[in-house]
Parts: structure tokens; sequence; C-alpha cells
């Protein structure tokens, strides 16, 4: 397992005076834990044990067990590209993308949210058809084989545990692998109440409780990450309060053009027009504001152009104006 800590640095917390009275602050998150390890220990046993839930699975004739395997197959697939995103966030700026690759995490998240519901779609249908035509189910099989998914999913849950509370793309890894060990007992509770009852249609009824708890659990991923590809404000952050606060700065009589969007699942951004009369108050007020909005919003990379000439209406002042 290893350390996560989290520190920010906002390039000596400075801000430019531009000519067009703009001020620009970067801060960046990082997470300096560095979660390669986990992510290669995480992808490899749980890789072994879709292999082990597909021979078993096959051979128990248990639907349950083999949806499972289904749905770790997938969480594979989601631990990859979780792990290339936390690689690819790193990348320096270039020319052609000036916010370096920030933007692939929530590419993964939406990959990894579209194929988690395609493959919960097939695994359902099965298990609707096992439902109308049951088959006998070898249950004690399925309960050792789901069993040892308790075991390997909760481990690698415990992976990811140290990163969860600044790295929503960690956090989003050590959530599913948590959720994994628990339909793992589902079907460990399926194949016991087969043995006791000798019940074969608790097999696809399991299934389908496990698909019901797949698309429960991947459709807020799904939405988020739809949403955060839409440039939305992050849910965390109250726009009415940011708004506020800007509001409120000490010369402000107008704030507009205002707005907040993710970066990357770790990393938020900020553009507003402040309106001051009586003239631009310097770099130390922009710098408080950027070091104000980090603290308080966790928003790390702040733009704030302030405008003194009443004489001259901003083209941006309008809401309907983007």
């Amino acid at each position: 397992m290893q350390d996560q800590h989290d520190h920010r640095h906002s390039r000596d917390d400075h801000s430019a005076h531009q000519p067009s009275h703009a001020g620009h602050s970067h801060g960046h998150a990082h997470g300096p834990a560095d979660f390669g390890q986990a992510f290669a220990i995480g992808v490899s046993a749980n890789l072994a044990y879709v292999g082990v839930q597909v021979v078993y699975g096959l051979w128990a004739n248990s639907v349950a067990l083999l949806a499972d395997g289904a749905h770790n197959l997938s969480d594979v697939l989601g631990l990859v590209l979780a792990w290339g995103a936390s690689l690819l966030v790193k990348r320096l700026p270039t020319q052609r993308f000036t916010y370096g690759l920030r933007k692939s995490s929530v590419l993964a998240a939406l990959v990894n949210a579209a194929f988690l519901l395609l493959v919960t779609g097939g695994i359902a249908w099965e298990a609707v058809q096992r439902l109308m035509l049951p088959a006998p189910v070898e249950g004690l099989t399925v309960v050792w084989v789901a069993a040892l998914g308790i075991v390997i999913n909760g481990g690698t849950a415990v992976l990811f545990m140290s990163g969860r509370e600044h790295d929503l793309n960690i956090r989003g890894a050590f959530l599913h692998m948590a959720a994994d060990a628990v339909v793992s007992l589902g079907v460990v509770l399926a194949g016991l109440g087969i043995i006791y009852t000798g019940w074969p249609w608790l097999d696809p009824v399991v299934s389908l409780v496990i698909s019901g708890v797949i698309v429960a659990g991947t459709w807020g991923l799904l939405r988020d990450s739809v949403r955060m590809s839409l440039d939305a404000v992050p849910e965390e952050i109250d726009m009415e309060k940011v708004r506020a606060y800007l509001a409120g700065l000490a010369g402000v009589t107008e704030v507009h053009d205002l707005h907040v969007w993710a970066m990357s699942t770790t990393e938020t951004a900020l553009t507003t027009h402040l309106v001051m009369p009586e003239g631009h108050p310097g770099d130390p007020f922009i710098a408080q504001v950027c070091t104000d909005l980090r603290e308080r919003f966790r928003i790390d990379h702040v733009t704030a152009q302030v405008e003194i000439d009443p004489d001259h209406p901003c083209v941006l002042a309008s809401a309907n104006v983007v």
C-alpha cells in the first residue's frame, strides 16, 4: 500500500499583472504517491481471478459465477483505464494540448461506465434466459470461487484506500473494488442457498440482483463523467457560494462571465471578470483571491480579469453570452 499525501503549489502563488488587467494563477493538485504498483497488482490479481471464474463457472454451470466473472473482466478494463489516465494526467502541456492530457481521466471514466453497462446488459439477458429454463448448479464450487473473489477484490480495494480522499480517479478504483467484494459475497450466499434448498433459480436471481447493483453504481459514474466531459461545474462546488465570495470582495461591484469546470478528475479551473471601478487593486489582491479559491473551494487554476472603465461595458456581461 502506498502512502498518499496532498500538496499544492501555485508557482510561488504569483499573479501576472497584464495590460488587460487579468490575473492568472496555476494551482496544481498532485497525488505524489505513485499507485502504479497498486494498479499492477490489482490488474494481475483480478485478471487471474477472471480466468478462475470462467473455468469453474462453466464447470459448475453457474450463470451467477460467470456474471461475476464478466463483471470482474470489466473491472480489469476499468483499472487499466484508470491506470493509464493516472499516467496521462501527468503529461506536460504542449502547443497542441495546452492543458496537457488532464481530461483523459474523465474520458477513462466515461468509457469505463459505458462498457460496464454494456456488459451488464448481456449478464441480465442471460440470467433471464436461465430463470425461464433453470439448470442444475454446483453450489459448493460457486461458494469457494466467489469467496476467493471477496479476498481478491477486498485486497485490491485496500491498495487504493490511502488515495481515495484526494484523487477521484483513485477513489473510483477503490469504491469499485470494494463494491465487487460485496457482490462476491452475494454470489457466496446464492451458492449456500442452492446447497441448502436445492433451488437452482437462486443462481439467475442473484445474477439479476448483481446486474441491478452494477447499474445503480455505474449510472452515477456515467452521469458524472458525461457532465464533466461537457465542462459542468463539479458537484462538490457550490457556484452560489463562489459567486458570493467574489462579489463580496472589496471594490468589486459586479461579477460576470464566471465559469467553473473540471480540468480532470482532480483539478478544477475558474475564469471570471471582476468589475472594479476604483481601479485595479494590484497583483497581491489577485494572488489572495487565487489562494482563497484554492483553499475554500479546491479550485486550482484561476484566471480573473479586472475591468475598471465603466464607459466600456464588457460584451460578455450578459449571462446568456459565453
